[in-house]
Formats: C-alpha cells, structure tokens, sequence
C-alpha cells in the first residue's frame, strides 16, 4: 500500500462542496456566458446550497462552447497566456485559453497524476507526444514532469528511429504515448534488430486509447503490447475543457479522480446519477480553472466510476476507460454499440494492423457499419465469424488500398488518428 497523502488530497464532500461554491461565485461573477445563462434561467447561486441545488444549473454542452466561444472567457485578454484548440463538434476546433494561474493548476495535476502512477523526482520520462500544434496534453506532461522534478525527453510525436536513438541515448524508464504507437515503435524494433525487451523503459503512460475493459483487465491492444514487450502499462484519461487528467494508480483498478481539481457527475439520458459500475454520460465542473471556467459541462464520454477504496489507499472516486462517445452510439441490426467495442474486435483478431470504421445511414435511414482493411487481406469470411462471435454482427467489410487507408485514418492537419469516421 503506497502512501499518496503527500501529493493527492482526500476531501470530504463537505470540503468539496466549499471548493465548489468559491468556483460557482467566480463564474457568476466573471463569465459572460454563464451571467446570461443565470438570468435566463433566473438562477441565484445563492440559493444553491446542496449537490441536489446543483442539478438546478443547465448542463453545458460541447455545442455550446463552440457557438459561444468568447464568452465563456472570464479574464482579460491580455491575462491569457497559452492559447489551444479542442476538436469540435461542428466541424471547427474549440479555442481555448489558459491564464498563468491555469498553467500552474494544470503543472499541479499532472504533477500528482504522474505521482499516483508511481513517478518519482529520479524518474526520467520520454514524452513521444506532441509539444506544438495548438495541443494541451504534450505541454501539460513538460509542466507537470518538470514540477515533479524528473528527467524529460522531448522526442515528439512518430519517428521511431528518434524514440530508439533517444531510448538508447538517455535511458529513460517511462514513455508517455499513444498505445497504437508503441506497436509502430515494436514493429520498427522487430524490423532493425533492437534488443527492445533489454531497454531502460519499464512502463508507459499510456494516453488517446482505451487499454482496459470494464473489469479493468487489459483489453486487446494493451495484451497486443505486452505480449511482445514486458512494461507496465497505466491508462490516463483526460481531455481540453476538463484541464484535469485522470490516472491509473499500480493496482490498475480505475483512473483516480483529483476531487480538489474536479467535480464528476455521471448521468443517465434523463439527467438522473447512475450508480457506481453502470455507464453513463461524463459531466465535469473543474475547479479552480480562471480563463474559460466552465460548470457542469458534459463531455460527451460514455463512462462508469467507482467509489470504493483503492488498494492503493486512496479513497477518491475511480474512472472506467472510455467506451465511446454519446453521440457515436450504433444501432445496428438491433445491437447497440460504440466504435471502441468494433475496434477491440479487429485487435483481438490480431491480424489487421491498419483499418478505419465507417457507420453511415441506409437507404432506409438505419445505422450501417462499415469496416475498411487493406486489399493484401483474404480472410473476410474469418474476421465476419469472428465478429459474429464477440458482438453477434458482423459489419460490411471493404477493401482499399493501405495507402487510402492511412489518408483517410491521419487526415490532414489532424492531431490524432480518426480510426472512427461518423457519416450519418
């Protein structure tokens, strides 16, 4: 049992709930946005005494904050320090804003994220993300590596020959990393003769994928990496309007939620709170944020949380992994799914490295899902039964050539891999 009393603060609700209230007077006070929504809805914050109170306040959605964007800020702009973007839901990305307070809240979470996952001041970390490119994340590592004191290594994102030159250069002993990358880098190890499973790297901080199932086992992509390479893997998840991580702890029971940072609530599609192990919608208030403060704004992710102690001794609330997006949800052929459980299939079968899932509507007006894999693959009536066997369905596949492929997953001026692509 680790002692994490040092780095990750434990609060009563009732200390929570303070921490809260001082938040939900800043933003009465200093957003545009939600001043508005207040006296639209005739909403006094004085008047909202308990978490039932709270239930009171619209929920804010992703939509909300494209549409809106510069009232939702709440400082000068001359204030403003970092500017990032967030994808969009309509098409455009979701600028975003942090103030010198912002970046230290952000330095601090990170600072105890990477804490909980066993990081210490000796640590030495290579951060294979990227720094640049409007991105959060790949700053919020620097900042929080460097407030903890560890080693950094900034390779950036792909290059494999770089990760491996600069493994064997300055050995760190983590990598932060896309999972899907860490089998590009094996793949390019395999290729060139690196004696991989004798480097410094023990354990990788695994971010953007989903590495465990509902039972907090591995799921096929982490089992697709350990097979070959014997380091820990810790599931983090996270994303912009949240400006808080959340992370596994060495037990792997669930991503730790910094209560002093962040309020979580999970809701059903009626607004009510699911109970600890059922899935709902994630919808934050993050405390303490000063630029672009939002408050009760729904993520959009498909999650459960726990609320049982750890075996680690922290008593905080816990995260399942993301299995998908609310608005990505699949009706097809009378199984509801979401892209995550189609993607574990494909790396299960263990067979097909590149794909891209297409769901589009039928002439109809159904969902219908499409699975498109490199033309060199033969075997489709094989990966259909092996569909069939996990999900019941089996989607259309469709053969292109990889290169098509590889256009379609990394579009241009993408940040991320877009393995889901929603048609409908």
């Amino acid at each position: 049992m680790s002692d994490h009393s040092i780095h990750i603060p434990e609060l009563r609700k009732a200390e929570q709930w303070k921490l809260l209230k001082e938040q939900l007077a800043y933003i009465a006070e200093n957003s545009p946005y939600y001043k508005k929504l207040f006296n639209t809805n005739d909403i006094s914050i004085n008047e909202i005494n308990s978490w039932d109170d709270l239930q009171q306040i619209p929920i804010t959605s992703k939509e909300e904050l494209q549409k809106h964007n510069t009232d939702f800020i709440a400082v000068l702009e001359n204030d403003i320090i970092d500017y990032v973007t967030t994808s969009g839901t309509m098409g455009n990305p979701v600028n975003f804003g942090l103030n010198d307070a912002d970046l230290d809240r952000l330095a601090e979470n990170e600072y105890r994220s990477f804490s909980i996952a066993g990081l210490t001041s000796s640590s030495k970390v290579q951060i294979t993300t990227t720094l640049d490119r409007r991105f959060m994340a790949g700053l919020a590592y620097f900042l929080g590596l460097r407030k903890l004191g560890a080693g950094i290594i900034r390779t950036g994102s792909g290059l494999p020959q770089l990760q491996w030159d600069s493994i064997k250069r300055f050995e760190p002993d983590y990598l932060v990393a896309v999972p899907s990358f860490l089998l590009k880098m094996l793949e390019y190890a395999r290729e060139n003769n690196i004696d991989y499973k004798n480097s410094s790297v023990k354990a990788a901080i695994c971010i953007g994928e989903p590495l465990r199932d509902m039972d907090f086992n591995l799921n096929a992509l982490g089992n697709r990496i350990t097979e070959f390479w014997d380091i820990e893997l810790f599931s983090t998840y996270a994303s912009t309007e949240m400006s808080t991580a959340f992370t596994e702890c060495t037990e792997h029971k669930g991503n730790h939620v910094l209560t002093d940072l962040i309020h979580i609530e999970v809701l059903d599609d009626y607004g009510d709170h699911v109970k600890p192990g059922e899935i709902g919608e994630l919808v934050v208030t993050p405390l303490g944020t000063q630029t672009m403060p939002l408050l009760r704004f729904a993520t959009g992710d498909m999650i459960a949380y726990f609320d049982s102690a750890c075996d680690c001794g922290l008593n905080t609330p816990r995260l399942s992994a993301v299995i998908g997006r609310k608005q990505q949800k699949i009706k097809f052929k009378g199984t509801s799914l979401y892209p995550q459980h189609l993607i574990e299939v494909i790396n299960s079968y263990g067979k097909i490295d590149l794909f891209v899932i297409e769901a589009r509507l039928d002439e109809v007006g159904n969902d219908n899902v499409r699975v498109i894999i490199p033309d060199s693959f033969s075997m489709i009536d094989e990966l259909k039964d092996h569909f069939r066997a996990q999900l019941n369905v089996a989607p259309e596949i469709k053969l292109m050539n990889s290169a098509e492929i590889t256009k379609l997953k990394f579009p241009k001026g993408s940040r991320k891999p877009q393995i889901f692509r929603d048609l409908r």
